[in-house]
Parts: C-alpha cells; structure tokens; sequence
C-alpha cells in the first residue's frame, strides 16, 4: 500500500470539500483521482467517496441510499485503518458506523429527524 506517501492534493481538496457539507462536489473530486490511480490506494479513496455520497443521500431522504452508501464505502475504507495518508481511517470508520446506527434507528419514515451534528468529518493525522 502507498499508506506512508503524503496525501495528494485532490485527496485534500476532497476531504475539504466532504468537511464543508459538499457532497456531490466531493465526489467528483475524488473520483477523479480513484479512476486515474491504478494501485490498491485507489479504494481509499472510493471508500472517502462513498460515504460522502451517503450523506448526499441523507439530504435527500433516501434511506436505501444513506444505508447502503454507509455500509459499502466502510468496507473499501478498513484495510486502511488505522491511517493511511494522513487520513484518520479509524476515526472516519467510527463515525460512519454511528451515522449508519442513527440513520438505521430512525428509519425511512423519520429521516428528516437525523441530528446533522452526526455528520461524518473526515479527520487528518499528523
């Protein structure tokens, strides 16, 4: 894994842009540099991508959406963990989890009810 190298700067404009509640530009964003990388890397940042898109699906109340985005991206995200790229894996994986836990707990019918201070950040280390 390239886990040691420094975060490039789309990673951290991504992580910005995720930070400041701008999903579907986060996406964009980090796509870009997942489909231009060929190394095993490229699943951290799918997995940032998803759970961000997750909460672009939260704002639409689409419960299908949130849960499994919440569920997928985790799963791209854990063999990163604890860091990798100055990426706080395990803090990211942790809140992603409780996201998935209240969003799971209000259901389709009480979406609009999720507390947004639950919102997932993305942290950095170091």
């Amino acid at each position: 894994m390239s886990c040691d190298e420094p975060p490039p700067p789309e990673l951290l404009e991504g992580i910005a842009q995720f930070n400041r509640g701008e999903y579907f530009e986060q996406h964009e964003t980090l796509e870009l540099l997942w489909r231009a990388e060929r190394r095993d890397i490229r699943y951290l940042y799918q997995g940032i991508l998803q759970i961000g898109v997750a909460f672009h699906h939260l704002r639409k109340l689409n419960h299908h959406g949130t849960v499994y985005m919440l569920t997928r991206g985790p799963r791209y995200l854990a063999p990163f963990a604890p860091a990798c790229q100055g990426v706080d894996v395990a803090a990211l994986l942790a809140d992603a989890a409780a996201a998935r836990r209240e969003v799971e707990r209000l259901g389709p019918s009480r979406l609009a009810e999720f507390d947004w201070d639950l919102a997932v950040k993305v942290r950095l280390v170091g």
